[in-house]
């Protein structure tokens, strides 16, 4: 009993202590109007598009197109992914724009190239595009403003806008690669020849063929406007052009050319998909995420074996809130390690199953509360949606922690950059809302740098290939083919409370992405944090899931602290056989919107880190 009464005075010291604290930056509020995203310019991007009358869709779609065409860090030749609030109907629409695997892409095609895994870059490591789908498609559906209104700042970016450092020195960095295809040479390096061929910070970079590409889009929607269709058939007849017409010639040409499989055939089959998101209930809060082709229900399963421990009493990120968070992630991932894929390509994966709150139960009687389990399995949830699992066999012999390794043999206890640069692949989030009711979540990626540029069209192409496995025995749901979507880590959120919008949150960084929003939303709905605080917040990290980058490695046992965790929590970690690195900032970064009902009004949150940036009215 003393135990439990010091950790909840201790967890409310710790909140108490946070909540008197300034944050690093301030909370955004708005009674109009929120927008939020990766970039100070794109965040601008969507406030101009508010400004021209435009609802939280046009905002969004304005911020993607900005960010894409700012290598934030994605491309046009990216996917997006999002979760849209329609007040009209009251529900959570999601939008699945994800590539595909072209023609060729089979696993026995990348073992006679002798990889374990798709490539990580590189012309055979693209799915075909989804982002421009995916911003046309829900702007017709969803938004008031023309294509031309939406896609203006982004044309104007292109013809030139002074680079940010970030971006500046990731192409330098990059520049060995970048001039393996020819179409990225001459877009990213400037200044060949130089020592510094990248340009530098500042200087005005220009993208003349995204420009015109960009301008072909809304050349058709414009003349489609005036041979009197709709405003919605307008978008579709630009989004035609870039699928069907000479902007997808184009693209293939500039695809094969340098050595990818992506055909014309691929780009006129492949559509956007409007979906019903996947969901469960944490303590009367409706929290939705995308299907099982992200790892967004990850987040979900965690929740609901969370639901079944008083986190609040163990205290914020004390050893044991920390252990039972860490073990509750390991199960959900373990899971979407075996079970994720693309759910319009067979085997059925058991997603009831796995949203079971019986199931949770399960999985949270099994957990080790003393000690880290390096050994976490998938678990069987086909029992739960009365079934028998068809791959208990495979499931059997599955191996939790194959013979790889993350740590930098010269620093103890530290992950390497490059591991950690796989494992925090960067994207971007965007988070819009207005007073309509409209609220939009979107973590789109894809086509980031070092990335190829398919022939005269400006287009970065996706490296998303690389999420998918060649060998039925890691993942019998995520195996590569044809026409098939890989197992993304995209995930954004948003939670509903009495029906109406509580919280819409997303985060960029890979493999971590479901780990900071889980903690993000803990932050908020047990510790009582407002959303700027809850952004900022220390959170962990773990390494024990297989990384969805490169060759999939895992750590099990290994966790990331923020460097001002305290002596007695880190021993105590320690002691339960954790291995533990340290970082200035391990939160995300998040970016959010909070709905206050009572007044009436946005509270917006934005990472403390990196460059993401909002502004609200």
């Amino acid at each position: 009993m003393r135990t439990k009464m010091f950790c909840s005075f201790l967890s409310l010291f710790i909140v108490l202590s946070l909540s008197a604290q300034t944050t690093q930056k301030p909370v955004l509020h708005g009674r109009h109007w929120m927008a939020i995203t990766g970039k100070p310019l794109a965040a601008t991007a969507g406030s101009m598009t508010f400004q021209k009358g435009g609802n939280a869709i046009d905002a969004a779609c304005a911020m993607l197109a900005a960010t894409s065409t700012m290598w934030d860090v994605l491309s046009w030749g990216g996917e997006t992914q999002a979760l849209i609030y329609n007040p009209k109907t009251k529900k959570v629409i999601a939008i699945n724009a994800l590539g595909v695997a072209p023609t060729g892409a089979t696993a026995d095609f990348f073992k006679n190239k002798g990889l374990k895994y798709p490539p990580g870059d590189g012309p055979l490591a693209a799915v075909t595009p989804g982002t421009p789908g995916g911003l046309m498609t829900m702007l017709a559906e969803y938004g008031k403003l023309s294509l031309k209104e939406v896609l203006a700042p982004a044309m104007q970016l292109a013809e030139g806008y002074p680079i940010e450092k970030q971006t500046a020195d990731m192409i330098e960095r990059n520049k060995a690669k970048l001039k393996s295809w020819p179409y990225s040479k001459q877009v990213f390096l400037t200044h060949q020849g130089q020592e510094r061929e990248a340009p530098s910070p500042g200087e005005i970079f220009k993208q003349s063929d995204l420009l015109a590409t960009l301008q072909k889009l809304v050349d058709t929607e414009q003349a489609a406007l005036k041979a009197g269709k709709s405003r919605k058939e307008a978008i579709y007849a630009a989004n035609e052009r870039f699928y069907k017409g000479d902007i997808a010639q184009e693209f293939v040409r500039g695809c094969q050319e340098q050595g990818g499989l992506i055909t014309t055939q691929d780009l006129a089959k492949w559509k956007v998909l409007i979906e019903e998101p996947t969901v469960t209930d944490y303590k009367g809060i409706q929290v939705y995420k995308l299907k099982e082709w992200t790892q967004g229900p990850a987040m979900l399963q965690a929740l609901n074996i969370l639901e079944n421990f008083d986190l609040k009493s163990m205290g914020y990120n004390t050893a044991k809130y920390i252990h039972t968070v860490y073990q509750s992630m390991n199960m959900a991932f373990a899971d979407r390690d075996f079970y994720y894929g693309d759910p319009y390509v067979g085997p059925e994966e058991p997603i009831k199953g796995l949203l079971s709150k019986e199931y949770a139960k399960q999985r949270a009687k099994l957990m080790n509360l003393e000690k880290n389990d390096p050994k976490v399995k998938p678990g069987d949830p086909y029992p739960f949606e009365g079934k028998t699992n068809p791959f208990l066999p495979v499931l059997e012999k599955w191996n939790p922690s194959p013979a790889t390794s993350a740590l930098d043999p010269s620093r103890s206890n530290v992950h390497s950059p490059d591991y950690l640069a796989g494992f925090y692949a960067g994207t971007t989030s965007i988070q819009a809302a207005d007073e309509e009711g409209w609220v939009v979540s979107v973590t789109p990626s894809g086509g980031w740098l070092p990335a190829v540029i398919a022939g005269k069209t400006g287009v970065g192409m996706s490296q998303r290939m690389q999420a998918f496995v060649l060998d039925p025995a890691e993942n019998p749901f995520n195996v590569v083919e044809p026409g098939k979507r890989p197992r993304v880590t995209l995930t954004p959120s948003l939670a509903l409370k009495e029906g109406k919008p509580f919280l819409s949150f997303a985060v960029q960084g890979g493999d971590s992405q479901d780990q900071n929003l889980l903690q993000f939303f803990l932050n908020v709905v047990e510790f009582g944090m407002n959303v700027q605080e809850a952004c900022e917040a220390p959170n962990i990290n773990s390494f024990q899931m297989r990384s969805s980058f490169d060759n999939h490695d895992t750590k099990p046992g290994d966790i990331l602290l923020h460097e001002n965790t305290p002596p007695w929590t880190r021993k105590g970690l320690q002691e339960m056989g954790y291995k533990l690195s340290y970082e200035a900032r391990t939160s995300g970064p998040i970016n959010a919107i909070y709905f206050d009902w009572k007044h009436g009004s946005f509270w917006g949150g934005s990472s403390n880190h990196g460059e993401d940036y909002g502004i609200g009215w």
